[in-house]
């Protein structure tokens, strides 16, 4: 049966940190949706600049984790801000966790975590500047370029991206986990 990745980012995702996980996953042969806030394209940023577009092949408002064996967020900075003030986001990526299917996180993305209220007991890691916000919401921060506390992947920045791709493909191939919760 084809495996199913939705990638939920908007305006502002890392380049990156979207185009590479979508490569490899796609590459393992999974079939990959860019979820996003609206319709179109949405537009990366890499350095100091806006840099890559790539079609949304569905909104969030249409989209449900049921659909999905497993979630990837980008991150970027204007990208997590956006999706953790959006509530149609935080119950999509709550659903994941709920329905104990494997997520992944990379750099800022964490943010959108923290709102959804998923991130308290789980060790993680992400950029080292939201460090603070993640113990501030009960989260076990460690420096490693990859965690993965049961379905949950997490990494800290674009050099770390190999690592990700590997486990989240290692993640999605097990399947769920009994014990990813909310």
């Amino acid at each position: 049966m084809e495996k199913r990745i939705a990638i939920l980012a908007t305006n502002g995702f890392e380049k990156s940190e979207l185009f590479s996980p979508k490569e490899a996953l796609e590459n393992e042969g999974f079939k990959v949706d860019v979820i996003s806030l609206e319709k179109g394209k949405i537009k990366g940023w890499e350095g100091t600049n806006w840099s890559g577009e790539i079609e949304v092949d569905r909104t969030v408002k249409e989209a449900s984790a049921k659909e999905y064996n497993a979630l990837v967020l980008p991150g970027g900075v204007i990208n997590p801000d956006q999706l953790r003030r959006n509530e149609d986001a935080l119950v999509f990526v709550r659903d994941f966790f709920k329905q104990s299917k494997p997520v992944g996180a990379i750099c800022h993305a964490a943010w959108t975590l923290i709102n959804a209220e998923v991130v308290e007991g789980r060790t993680m890691t992400s950029f080292n500047s939201i460090k603070k916000d993640l113990e501030n919401a009960g989260a076990l921060w460690v420096d490693k370029e990859v965690v993965v506390d049961e379905a949950f992947v997490t990494s800290r920045n674009p050099d770390d991206l190999p690592a990700f791709n590997a486990k989240m493909i290692e993640e999605i191939k097990e399947g769920k986990h009994e014990l990813q919760h909310a």
